[in-house]
């Protein structure tokens, strides 16, 4: 198959396919124990990054129904700690999907044991499809269909146009 055809073909699946938000939002929920924990007693910085790209991934790999790979971890902010026996929530949902990547938005709550949920991270991972030889390959649209994922999407531009700028300064 041709260059060309190749790209029109590619093309014409991404644009066919899309997918909803909820489609591929996933939710995974830890008890804390001292094995998360750094020197203070708080939930380690470290161990909270891995969930959050793990919950990321799994998203992705939901949306794309592909292979993935973290492209970056466009923004993590780190609002509160957690401690021994709090409940840790994650949850992880699309946002924005250019035709190779996906931005993935990851919400850490700690839950209390009457289920009321208080955020203590968000963060912003952009996750690529890959195919098996390990070059991005187009991903399925994404329909956006509340006021909040109209919201969502609109950020996402923003930060997808921000991530090019940065990479074309040499970040």
């Amino acid at each position: 198959m041709g260059e060309k055809k190749r790209k029109e073909k590619e093309r014409s699946i991404k644009y066919k396919m899309k997918k909803r938000v909820e489609d591929s939002q996933t939710e995974q929920t830890y008890l804390m124990r001292p094995i998360y924990l750094n020197e203070y007693g708080n939930l380690f910085g470290g161990q909270l990054m891995e969930w959050i790209d793990e919950i990321a991934s799994i998203v992705a790999m939901r949306h794309s129904e592909a292979d993935i790979t973290t492209a970056c971890i466009d923004n993590l902010n780190f609002k509160e700690g957690a401690t021994v026996n709090d409940v840790i929530v994650l949850r992880g949902k699309i946002t924005y999907v250019g035709r190779t990547s996906m931005e993935v938005r990851v919400d850490t709550y700690v839950e209390s044991r009457h289920g009321i949920r208080k955020v203590i991270n968000r963060a912003y991972v952009v996750m690529v499809a890959v195919d098996e030889h390990h070059h991005p390959i187009p991903v399925p649209g994404l329909i956006v269909e509340s006021e909040s994922e109209k919201a969502e999407w609109e950020g996402g531009e923003k930060r997808y146009a921000l991530r090019k700028e940065r990479r074309r300064e040499g970040y």
